[in-house]
């Protein structure tokens, strides 16, 4: 009687914590979604996702070297009455269902880093 063992290639794969961080790191830049770096590594979605969750939760998420802060001028104590005009504000729609909304003269730098800093969070 003879027997046949057929070997395959494994399905499930095994990443390592420096290559989730790695291929977390790739989305966002030069406008790279979830979806395209997914596609890019031949994985779903949804691993990205769960790598973020995993590594908030051991607050290796997000990188502290991403992380801006921006100084903000003190609110005003009341409305403006010096009839001066406002200035125009532009509303981000961003692709987590989140919104950005922010003067719409600010520098392209910061407004990068203020939508990383949206979509990250």
């Amino acid at each position: 009687m003879r027997h046949e063992v057929i070997v395959g290639v494994e399905r499930r794969r095994r990443w390592r914590a420096e290559e989730k961080l790695s291929i977390l790191d790739e989305v966002g830049q030069n406008g790279a979604t979830v979806s395209d770096v997914a596609r890019r590594h031949d994985i779903t979605r949804q691993h990205i996702y769960q790598w973020r969750q995993e590594f908030r939760r051991k607050g290796l998420w997000p990188r502290t070297a991403e992380t801006v802060f921006l100084s903000l001028p003190p609110p005003c104590e009341g409305p403006d009455t010096s009839g001066g005009t406002q200035r125009p504000e532009v509303e981000i729609l961003l692709g987590n269902g989140r919104s950005l909304r922010c003067a719409s003269d600010l520098s392209p730098e910061r407004l990068q880093h203020l939508i990383r800093a949206v979509e990250t969070a």
